[in-house]
Parts: structure tokens; C-alpha cells; sequence
């Protein structure tokens, strides 16, 4: 007799989310580099409090964003081959992990802008498992047990299975 997975316990992949921080004309490049990886229009971000040794103020746009949910998937294998396919445990968490690529011309099928002229970016990717609307519903919520939590260890064998991902 076959054993059937539990579906409930299969980790997918809910989003990505690339970011690029910065202030002024730095911001205005992180923008266009977004869009032009992800054909979305990014959300440029504001901070919430003032830093005097940073010159920080409230409202002040500090950073820029685009989160995506769907055809993750060959974004996920150009941005990965750009760190070789190698990331570092630590850079690990429940739920989910983070890298940060250097310069994006080391993604593959990027050419450099001259507009834009050379930055990086971060990357960082959530994971779910089915079963997780319960918490984040606005009627009837429920409460979701730790055993779904998604732990460092099954984020690792997933990205080895699916992306031949290196954990050092």
C-alpha cells in the first residue's frame, strides 16, 4: 500500500520581496532597477523615526520595494545564480531567509544601465505551509500551532531539492 504525503505539511514558497535602500538620487536608481528585474512598479518606503547621526527624519523616503507572489520560481534561479547557488546557514530563519547580491550585473540576462550605474539589492524569501490563512483571516480567526512554523532545517532541504541551492 502507497503512503501518501500529508499536504498539509508541504512548504511552499509564498513571496519574494526585493528591496533596495538608499536616500536622494540613490533611491530614484534602486527604483528603476527594480522595475527593471521585475516589470512591477516598486513601493518606495518612509521612515517612521528621526536618527540625528543618520539624518534621518520622519516621512523621509528611505528605501524602495516590490513584493512578488506569483511565477516566482525563474526570478528565484537568476537571482540564486547570482550568489552561485551558495548561501550561509545563518543567513537561515523560520520562515524564511535573506541574501544580498553585490552588484546587479552578476544576474544572469541583466546588462548594466547606464542610468541606474552599478548597485545591489536584497532578496528575501517567505515561505508557508497550507493552512496558514486561519491566522491572517479578518473573520473567524484561529490560532496555528508551532508545529507550522517552517524550521531551518526543512528551508534548507527544500532550496537543495528544487533549486540545488549550497548551504555552507
Amino acid at each position: 500500500m502507497e503512503t501518501k504525503n500529508n499536504v498539509m505539511r508541504e512548504v511552499k514558497i509564498e513571496k519574494l520581496v526585493l528591496s533596495v535602500g538608499g536616500t536622494g538620487e540613490y533611491l530614484e536608481k534602486g527604483h528603476k532597477l527594480l522595475k527593471l528585474l521585475t516589470g512591477k512598479t516598486p513601493k518606495k518606503t518612509k521612515s517612521h523615526k528621526r536618527i540625528p547621526t543618520l539624518g534621518v527624519k520622519p516621512n523621509l523616503e528611505i528605501g524602495t520595494m516590490v513584493t512578488l507572489r506569483r511565477d516566482i520560481e525563474p526570478l528565484l534561479k537568476r537571482l540564486l545564480s547570482a550568489v552561485d547557488n551558495v548561501l550561509k546557514k545563518k543567513q537561515v530563519s523560520e520562515n524564511g531567509f535573506s541574501f544580498g547580491i553585490k552588484e546587479y550585473i552578476e544576474i544572469p540576462g541583466i546588462d548594466y544601465q547606464r542610468d541606474i550605474g552599478i548597485m545591489g539589492l536584497d532578496v528575501t524569501i517567505s515561505f508557508k505551509r497550507t493552512g496558514r490563512r486561519v491566522k491572517l483571516r479578518k473573520i473567524k480567526k484561529g490560532k496555528i500551532p508551532k508545529r507550522q512554523v517552517i524550521t531551518k532545517e526543512e528551508i534548507i532541504k527544500f532550496m537543495e531539492d528544487n533549486f540545488q541551492v549550497i548551504f555552507k
